[in-house]
């Protein structure tokens, strides 16, 4: 028997369910398809989209060392792909496909027709769950419904995954290769896309090694201190493992095994620094179930359909200030940058930036939404979608619409001798601790530092005047 492993955002071969169970019925073959239309259509970013290439190229010598093929097809639009897939069954003689679910409703669209075309030719298509540590729709409330809160979510994965710990799936054994195609060459670029800077990817290495080693890396030191050196963007405080996750060269699976490993197998006791990340851990999961059990979110909707009749405004010029990193408040420009440069923003910043944009400036959340995506490196629909609608209030289990954090404050608290503001915003170096945070306006003329866009204390009252209308 000869099967397929159709790969998609899970490119590893260590905890890959699809791949486990394709090699453990034939002789398998692993096939990637690109979609440059589809992708540009879901603002995937060029720096991901580059990622994703050398994680192929990287995971390529994995799946050799195994005999396992790696072929590469480029289909532009998913609603191509059924018959494309069929096809290429048909050439290498497959008799069954295996691929891991993706939640997004388009995602789910392609599969249920590559499910129905195959069906119907006598082609066998399986989708597993790796995505996540528990099958989206299958952790829910006591009504049945899908959790809305966090909390209550969390508490009902740490009781499921103590009576049922979860299963990591072993790497494929080496095949006998007899017969199966030839390796594909991975392209290096793709037309049109624009390439990242050496600096960007070299903040990224994408070898399957190098996931490993940071997850190790992690979780030997910083992972005890994560729950206080999180907060602060200065430090090195968080895994900044989420591009790895994002395109699955690391399985939620193994990140969760190793932090127990260093908390003697718990998940809610023993060292806070862990416990905090598994918490960040289950988060993710929280985002991935919400755009399962709710797929309005995939389509740009509110989870609080209240919140479509918020008067947003029509600020071309703030949006563009937000976008450049122009503002003139010295934290946001930095986080901004720190953005633009390396395809990544820390995760306290997102917060900040995202609730500056949707209540400082009240500009729509989908605005920052797509902008985040057509930079991230680790821009995954769930997580992104999720972050927005928290520091926007429209989403579930999001921040109360009264609360808008001061990013000045914010800044004065988590960067307090200005470190990361200095670091990315090199023409305020010179200022002191105290008024970098918020430079006086002679300061800001002398070194040609913008005026703040808006005013916080007056911003802020109309951003919860304009909620508060919606009761």
């Amino acid at each position: 028997m000869r099967t397929l492993c159709w790969l998609r955002t899970d490119l590893r071969v260590e905890d890959q369910p699809a791949l486990a169970q394709a090699a453990s019925e034939g002789e398998v073959i692993a096939l990637f398809i690109a979609s440059p239309a589809q992708w540009r259509l879901h603002n995937d970013a060029p720096v991901k989209v580059d990622f994703w290439l050398r994680a192929l190229a990287g995971l390529q010598p994995e799946l050799a060392a195994r005999n396992i093929a790696l072929k590469w097809l480029v289909i532009d639009h998913w609603q191509d792909i059924p018959a494309a897939l069929l096809e290429f069954c048909r050439t290498h003689a497959v008799d069954a496909v295996h691929c891991n679910r993706e939640h997004g409703v388009n995602e789910r669209r392609r599969d249920r027709a590559c499910y129905k075309l195959l069906a119907a030719h006598g082609v066998a298509m399986t989708g597993h769950h790796g995505g996540t540590l528990l099958v989206p729709g299958s952790v829910t409330t006591g009504a049945g419904t899908p959790y809305r809160v966090f909390t209550p979510f969390a508490k009902a994965c740490r009781a499921v995954l103590r009576t049922a710990p979860y299963r990591r799936r072993p790497a494929p054994v080496r095949q006998s290769g007899a017969g199966l195609p030839a390796q594909d060459t991975i392209p290096t670029t793709l037309p049109g896309w624009e390439l990242p800077t050496a600096a960007m990817r070299a903040g990224w290495p994408a070898a399957p090694q190098a996931a490993t080693d940071r997850l190790d890396a992690f979780v030997q030191g910083p992972i005890t201190r994560y729950q206080t050196d999180r907060d602060f963007p200065g430090m090195a405080g968080t895994s900044a493992l989420s591009p790895y996750l994002a395109g699955g060269l690391l399985s939620a699976g193994q990140c969760l095994h190793a932090a127990m490993m260093m908390n003697q197998g718990e998940t809610d006791t023993g060292n806070r620094g862990v416990t905090t990340w598994i918490n960040e851990i289950l988060w993710r999961e929280f985002y991935q179930h919400l755009l399962h059990g709710f797929p309005a979110l995939s389509m740009h909707q509110p989870m609080r359909a209240e919140t479509n009749a918020v008067q947003w405004r029509q600020a071309p010029d703030d949006l563009q200030a937000w976008r450049t990193a122009q503002t003139g408040i010295p934290i946001i420009d930095a986080a901004m940058r720190q953005l633009l440069a390396t395809g990544w923003m820390h995760n306290r910043l997102r917060m900040v930036v995202a609730m500056f944009l949707t209540k400082n400036l009240l500009i729509d959340w989908r605005e920052g939404e797509t902008f985040f995506m057509r930079h991230l490196v680790d821009g995954e629909l769930a997580a992104n979608n999720g972050g927005w609608q928290w520091s926007a209030s429209t989403g579930a289990d999001s921040a109360p619409y009264f609360r808008v954090f001061n990013p000045v404050s914010q800044s004065e608290k988590f960067d307090p001798q200005g470190r990361f503001i200095r670091h990315w915003i090199p023409e305020l170096a010179s200022l002191s601790d105290r008024v970098i945070h918020d430079p006086p306006t002679a300061s800001r003329l002398a070194l040609n530092y913008p005026l703040a866009v808006v005013d916080l204390r007056s911003s802020r009252l109309r951003a919860i005047e304009a909620f508060s209308s919606l009761r």
